[in-house]
């Protein structure tokens, strides 16, 4: 994509990620992408916010190209230090030597520890300013959104939020880099919570001071390191972000992710009957296959919904191991106080239902039911699991 002026003097020349399979070398996004959102200011003083992977070197200099002559480059401001920000950061201060680099205290320790930089390295304080002529910048600290040197920059005569991974989400960028030309809206809303629960959530109070810190300056454009600029609704990516950070301490949506494992469909045909007893309610329900949907897409439904089913066999005297995955990684992610329910079929000894008590006793969830039975369930044990199913989502309504 061709460099696209945000407003006048401010650009957007970022590049879009079709051809990784894992962003941190964890999370899928084959079939969505990722796009790497930097920014160049032409003034007076040329700054770039941000910058990007090196896998696309070449297409990310072209584009400042056709806005200036990068050698002539005079700040580089880093918001954010993980490579995926900052991996042509060595090439850049060759093709333009005179320029500073600027970030918080602990970014002049990582450029070191990362990359041996240690010339032409700036500290910048919390909340200090920096004039490039026509356009002034003002930094915001915005430690572990999500790394402890993260940062945001705030361009103050257009009001626009540099806001590195606060308020990204993943989805390649489709032609249209706005809000308001964005024809798959609700793809990249659901991305954006995708990439929260996923990549931000474990800092959620540290998104909620944030915002607080935030709410001092107008901004009229929400410009991220990753996924959509957003200018004709900039606080609606706020207030999503501020809603979903609000769920690691309160109250999630009254819903139901029922998490399931099945190694030779005995578990599986219980869930059914458990999953027609939850829909029966009219409660919203999403069901996972633990051992072929990867935590990725089970989190954040994890995240928004208050009530968590899980359907596992026991394996080898302890919880079948795909869903115990998933259940940790949920568990480091910070999600917390669910209410659950627990069922699972066993051979000759049980054992998965204890381990699932041990994992999620940290993230204080409340475990109001569970039961298990021997091999395949009989038709006594199927109205059981509906009737099992009714009676939490019912708790759940309640709340």
């Amino acid at each position: 994509m061709a460099a696209i002026e945000i407003k006048p003097d401010v650009y957007w020349i970022g590049v879009n990620d079709r051809t990784s399979d894992l962003f941190e070398g964890l999370w899928p996004i084959t079939q969505e992408g990722i796009s790497y959102n930097a920014y160049f200011i032409n003034d007076q003083h040329k700054a770039i916010i941000d910058l990007t992977k090196s896998f696309k070197a070449d297409e990310f200099f072209g584009q400042i190209d056709e806005v200036a002559d990068i050698s002539q480059l005079d700040y580089i401001i880093i918001n954010h230090m993980e490579p995926d920000h900052t991996g042509v950061v060595n090439l850049i201060r060759k093709i333009a030597p005179r320029a500073t680099i600027l970030g918080t205290e602990k970014t002049v320790q990582m450029l070191k520890d990362f990359f041996g930089i240690t010339e032409k390295v700036q500290a910048i304080k919390d909340g200090q300013t920096l004039s490039l002529g026509k356009r002034t910048l003002r930094f915001f600290y915005t430690p572990f959104v999500h790394w402890p040197e993260t940062m945001m920059t705030y361009e103050t005569s257009h009001g626009i939020l540099f806001s590195c991974d606060g308020f990204g989400g993943y989805g390649a960028l489709r032609g249209a880099i706005f809000d308001d030309e964005c024809k798959d809206f609700d793809f990249y809303q659901r991305e954006a919570l995708r990439y929260y629960a996923n990549i931000v959530a474990r800092f959620s109070r540290n998104v909620l001071s944030a915002i607080d810190k935030l709410k001092a300056i107008s901004i009229s454009i929400v410009a991220p390191s990753h996924g959509l600029i957003w200018r004709e609704q900039p606080g609606r990516i706020i207030e999503l972000y501020e809603q979903w950070a609000r769920y690691a301490t309160g109250q999630a949506e009254a819903g139901i992710t029922l998490i399931y494992g099945s190694m030779y469909g005995n578990t599986e045909t219980m869930m059914n009957a458990v999953a027609q007893g939850i829909s029966r309610t009219g409660i919203p329900l999403e069901i996972f296959d633990a051992a072929r949907s990867h935590a990725s897409y089970i989190l954040p439904s994890l995240w928004r919904k208050q009530g968590v089913v899980v359907g596992a066999p026991t394996y080898e005297v302890t919880l079948f191991p795909p869903v115990a995955h998933v259940l940790d990684i949920a568990v480091h992610k910070g999600v917390r106080n669910k209410k659950a329910a627990f069922f699972g079929s066993y051979g000759w000894s049980g054992g998965a239902q204890g381990e699932f008590k041990k994992i999620v006793e940290p993230a204080t969830w409340e475990v109001a039911d569970s039961f298990e039975f021997i091999g395949a369930p009989t038709k006594e044990d199927l109205k059981k699991g509906e009737e099992f199913g009714a009676a939490f989502a019912e708790r759940i309504k309640s709340g």
